[in-house]
């Protein structure tokens, strides 16, 4: 509402348009002001109808000047048509009149966007061409805190501190004026007026003169700070989909959560789990309402070294049920609170050492959120996040923080709770698969061996390699190692299965390269049963057998890498073997490899997960195993650790199994043997050669036995074997007593009836030694028996004889 002049501001200036109408519509005053912007003189303007001067509808020019102003068309005295702003007040006095006055259109525009400027809601300011301040309106004086006379024809720099950003601001403003062209220009700093940080967006452009020159820059700045903390949040979720959960390991992702929020979004942040949580176990909260023991995991702080923590990594703490993160594990919900809430001042009072902290910061008041960790309806733990307040810093935690602080929480309980059960799998792998390899080897006196299982350290997950050392008869002995293809449970239970399937053959005796192709049925048939839940199943294996006695090793693989001889003279070479293809394939041969070991060499199973763990090609690694073993070592342990050491990186991809074991040989005064005649009288005299063979060893208190065990499967052997017929006694850990024929038939126990004359010959032989069995042999059979040797046995020289 437009205030009408008073009496005494009635008398205008010359110079301004003005004129007096009454009541009747007629003019009885014009200034010199009108006569120059319409031309027309007092005299032949007074006493006229105003509307003779309107080049319009005046009734209506009328009702839109009644309501305050408005654009009339006016009709020179050159007659030309001008358009003049009008504007209406009325005189109160005796007589009813009103005073018009009167201004070119773009004067009133003018001067309504003086106003606009002025009174605009963003900071705006207006600088010569030397950056020096020529205008600035309202709120750019409160954003710099001094009136709009400290800043007229000063140079910016000179008003503004010397930071980065202000020397970034004054470049903006030179670069309008080097290139004519608008600019953007984004600081995230502080006002002049204040201590908060602000995020601003001002643009820039260049002002000109009606003749195209440039005289000025203006600009307009926009406090973005909103915005801006929306695009900091939404920044922090993108990048918490892949900085979070990276491994799948409970601690490393607590750690990670902390690291983001600091200092983004708090100073101090601290992740809480339930043990059950890093035990890979399912958790379990207790009774609501009770306190709850956390365990810290993780901890982040703005101030390095992390002073804020009152309790250590892995330590743990009980949070009485009035503290914020019992609350919140409690309610599920987060707890939002700060210094001065009775909960939060109690919790840190009777908390000693948090009242200690409480204390060091007794300047400041504190901003706390407890999040809740929660995933697939479980909760794991807590997050505490902390924002100490400061003049600088005022601002606590308000729903939008407690809004990111959720979805980031929501995204790391996930991917904890992803870890846990990647615990708890790989645990039970892990201990299924210890469980199954050998733990103790005893009964063998062939080779001295040393062995290394690693599992990978990779997502993966446990895999499937084995290896084993079985005693065989005649102290021969078996050395496996063996690869499942994939990780996890499964993979665990067939390398169980097929390791007890190994054993059953190599128990009846045969050769690598048999032992193989039967091992190759039972995959092919475990893949048939289980095709539809388990996928394919795939492994490859390593056997071999060595003989003490002959010093031959007979070595048959199923796709699996050859293995590594160290000759005692030190020298290495790879055996080769007929790699024969993987087990489950089917229906293609193995082929067994025969080679003679001295005594004391070194021969190194292992898997592919040795030689390939630091990304060689096979070559390449096999070369490499081959350079690790023929360094020097005191021991087969200490070379099983340079062979790993100098192989494996730190954090190896795949399971590494890695069997080392050193030949010994059995002297010629150990083996005694006899070739017979298929002659029922050569019973007696094998009888007679045992005697006195146990007689030459000093084993007479074994001689009954041996001689009974010789007899009968001699006869046997004369009566169903044939020819060639040969008897061996062993002499090692245990006294073996084996006897060969030309027939592939294996005999089996039976029980002979009351009045039977034979049939008790085997059951005989089973109940007078530790053990006794059958084997194969290249032109029919061996039968043996073996019998503990007496321990400590007297000699007659004891008894003073």
């Amino acid at each position: 509402m437009v205030t009408p002049p008073r009496d005494d501001e009635r008398a205008a200036p010359a110079g301004d348009a003005m004129a007096v109408v009454d009541a009747r519509g007629i003019v009885t005053g014009w200034s010199e002001g009108a006569r120059l912007l319409t031309g027309y003189t007092a005299p032949e303007v007074t006493g006229r109808p105003a509307a003779d001067l309107v080049d319009a509808d005046p009734a209506g020019a009328w009702r839109d000047l009644r309501e305050g102003a408005a654009v009339v068309p006016v009709r020179h005295r050159d007659g030309s048509r001008i358009e003049l702003t009008l504007r209406v007040f009325p005189l109160h006095g005796e007589r009813q009149a009103y005073v018009i006055t009167a201004s070119p259109p773009d004067a009133w525009e003018r001067s309504l966007g003086d106003l606009a400027f002025q009174q605009a809601s963003m900071s705006m300011s207006v600088f010569d061409t030397g950056q020096r301040y020529l205008r600035m309106n309202d709120t750019g004086c409160q954003v710099m805190g001094q009136p709009w006379e400290v800043f007229r024809h000063r140079y910016f720099p000179d008003t503004v501190e010397d930071a980065v950003h202000s020397r970034g601001f004054l470049r903006h403003l030179e670069i309008v004026v080097e290139t004519g062209r608008p600019v953007h220009y984004e600081s995230w700093t502080r006002s002049p007026s204040g201590r908060r940080m602000h995020a601003w967006n001002t643009e820039m452009w260049p002002v000109r003169d009606a003749s195209g020159a440039l005289i000025g820059t203006a600009l307009a700045a926009f406090d973005s700070s909103e915005q801006f903390a929306a695009r900091q949040r939404l920044a922090m979720l993108n990048e918490a989909a892949g900085a979070i959960g990276t491994k799948l390991d409970v601690v490393h992702t607590a750690q990670q959560l902390a690291d983001l929020v600091v200092p983004r979004l708090a100073d101090f942040a601290s992740v809480d789990l339930l043990d059950a949580v890093l035990e890979g176990e399912e958790p379990t909260v207790g009774v609501l309402g009770a306190e709850v023991e956390l365990r810290r995991a993780a901890h982040h702080s703005l101030t390095p070294g992390v002073p804020e923590a009152v309790i250590d990594l892995g330590a743990a703490d009980v949070y009485p049920p009035s503290s914020p993160p019992a609350q919140a594990l409690a309610s599920g919900d987060v707890v939002l609170t700060r210094t001065g809430v009775p909960d939060l001042d109690a919790w840190f009072t009777r908390h000693g050492a948090r009242s200690d902290k409480l204390r060091e910061a007794e300047d400041h008041d504190i901003s706390l959120m407890a999040v809740p960790l929660m995933a697939r309806g479980t909760t794991l733990g807590v997050a505490v996040f902390v924002r100490l307040l400061t003049p600088e810093s005022p601002d606590a935690f308000d729903r939008d923080d407690v809004s990111l602080a959720q979805e980031l929480a929501s995204r790391a309980a996930v991917c904890v709770d992803n870890a846990r059960r990647y615990t708890r799998e790989r645990t039970t792998a892990l201990a299924l698969q210890r469980s199954l390899l050998p733990q103790a080897v005893g009964g063998q006196a062939a080779v001295e061996f040393a062995s290394r299982y690693l599992p990978a350290l990779s997502q993966a997950g446990v895999g499937g390699d084995w290896f084993d050392v079985i005693p065989l008869s005649g102290t021969r002995v078996a050395l496996v190692v063996g690869d499942v293809v994939g990780h996890g449970i499964h993979a665990s239970v067939t390398m169980g299965r097929l390791r007890t399937a190994v054993w059953t053959l190599a128990d009846v005796d045969l050769p690598p390269d048999e032992l193989l192709t039967h091992l190759d049925d039972l995959v092919g048939h475990l893949a048939t049963a289980e095709s539809e839940t388990a996928g394919e199943i795939g492994a490859t294996c390593l056997y071999a057998v060595y003989d003490p006695v002959s010093r031959h090793c007979t070595i048959a693989a199923a796709g699996h890498p050859p293995p590594v001889v160290v000759c005692p003279d030190g020298t290495v070479q790879v055996v080769e073997v007929a790699a024969g293809p993987m087990l489950g394939v089917g229906g293609l041969p193995f082929e067994a490899t025969e080679l003679e070991l001295p005594e004391g060499a070194v021969l190194a199973l292992y898997t592919d997960g040795l030689i390939e763990a630091r990304t060689f090609d096979v070559d390449a690694g096999t070369a490499a195993l081959c350079s690790a073993l023929a360094v020097p070592a005191e021991s087969l342990e200490t070379m099983c650790d340079t062979v790993l050491k100098s192989l494996l990186p730190d954090n190896p991809a795949d399971d590494v199994a890695l069997l080392i074991a050193r030949t010994r040989a059995l002297d010629e005064e150990q083996v005694a043997v006899w070739d017979l005649p298929s002659d029922p009288a050569m019973v007696a005299t094998a009888r007679r050669h045992a005697s006195e063979q146990l007689t030459l060893w000093g084993l007479d208190e074994a001689a009954f036995v041996t001689e009974l065990v010789v007899s009968e499967l001699v006869t046997n052997a004369i009566r169903y074997g044939g020819s060639p017929i040969q008897l061996r006694l062993i002499r090692d850990r245990s006294l073996i007593c084996e006897v060969s024929d030309a027939s592939s038939t294996s005999p089996h126990l039976r029980r002979a009836r009351t009045y039977d004359e034979g049939g008790r010959g085997l059951l005989l032989v089973a109940q007078l030694t530790d053990r006794w069995g059958t084997r194969p042999s290249g032109t029919g059979k061996t039968i043996w028996a073996e019998q503990s040797l007496p321990i400590g046995e007297p000699s007659l020289a004891a008894f003073g004889l």
